[in-house]
């Protein structure tokens, strides 16, 4: 009698990406995870979204841009014997991809605790910018709170001691001073509070390094740029606040040198598990959460740009969108910088 000897070997999982191209940038995205992971212009090849979180390979992960839902932080302690993960399911999960053409893409995750789901459409717009509209679904049979952060996070070679990050924040709190009250003192962008020391949020060099900062945009529309002079390169993110509230900033250093920057846009500002955030209410008069109705969805959009700029570029000072382009005002210069867009947000 032939003997067989049956060797069960885990199912491979390979990491599948979605790529966008046209004359002028890459975006690629995986759906281990859903991140956009690289976003350059093709002529430059340098991804300022290069942050990796060094998970296994080919396991779903955090990378570059990546989405916090349905939180933003830790669960709580009950939540997270039960399986939920810092910053929610979505890096956590296989995405599918619905439909893809050269210019765009259409991808979607479902998130089996909290029972939720999205849905993403990334088109590139214009020569060097792309939009991404979001649709998320309750599909629990009751209403549930929820939260829904853009984890932008950028990484070497792209930053280094000279990258200045600008944005239109305004009033902020340290996410490390004490509750109840966190926003008592206020901090105002571009200053931050760290052991008595006041630190500038527009650069990162080995000074004290104050824990995430949170603050809000009175403006229609927010806006944060990362630029890094030497490189010749900058990238930028614009969105509606009434969709994203919040403007969350992380910064590392690791061994004397700039390891990554999180410019976060969200829906919250309080980096706590949603009992804290439900007893708090609102910070500044701004919301903590989100609320979906059984059944009910929510859309919101956001535009990511990349601009060339010269050695001897100072920041950005304002930027400007008039429905089909994108202007960099540069800081105590008279240089603008436009990016043609097209229609970046829907009606």
């Amino acid at each position: 009698m032939n003997r067989f000897l049956l060797l069960l070997l885990p199912w491979p999982v390979l990491a599948q990406t979605v790529v966008l191209e046209n004359q002028t940038v890459r975006a690629e995205f995986d759906l281990a995870g859903g991140s956009l992971m690289d976003f350059q212009l093709t002529a430059m090849k340098l991804n300022p979204l290069s942050w990796d979180s060094k998970g296994t390979a080919g396991l779903a992960r955090a990378r570059g841009h990546f989405l916090c839902f349905d939180r933003w932080g830790q669960p709580s302690a009950a939540e997270l014997q039960n399986g939920m993960p810092f910053h929610g399911e979505a890096t956590h999960a296989r995405w599918k991809l619905d439909g893809q053409s050269r210019g765009e893409a259409r991808m979607s995750v479902t998130l089996p605790m909290a029972g939720l789901s999205l849905e993403r459409t990334a088109k590139l717009a214009g020569s060097a910018a792309m939009r991404v509209t979001e649709t998320v679904a309750n599909l629990n049979k009751l209403g549930r709170m929820y939260n829904l952060v853009q984890h932008a996070t950028i990484a070497p070679p792209f930053l280094d001691e000279g990258t200045v990050v600008d944005a239109n924040a305004r009033k902020g709190f340290m996410q490390g001073s004490p509750m109840p009250n966190p926003e008592e003192p206020p901090v105002w962008w571009p200053s931050a509070q760290q052991e008595e020391q006041t630190v500038n949020l527009r650069h990162l060099t080995n000074d004290a390094q104050p824990n995430v900062v949170s603050y809000v945009v009175d403006e229609e529309l927010g806006w944060v740029t990362a630029a890094t002079p030497a490189k010749g390169l900058l990238i930028g993110y614009l969105w509606r606040v009434r969709e994203y509230p919040w403007l969350n900033l992380w910064r590392d250093v690791s061994r004397g040198k700039p390891a990554a920057r999180g410019l976060e846009f969200g829906t919250t500002g309080l980096h706590q598990p949603f009992e804290t955030l439900v007893a708090k209410g609102r910070i500044f008069g701004r919301p903590l959460y989100d609320y979906l109705d059984a059944g009910g969805t929510a859309t919101r959009s956001y535009a990511v740009f990349l601009a060339r700029i010269p050695a001897s570029f100072q920041g950005v000072d304002k930027v400007s969108y008039d429905g089909a382009r994108v202007t960099l005002a540069e800081k105590g210069a008279d240089t603008r910088i436009v990016i043609e867009t097209g229609a970046l947000f829907p009606d």
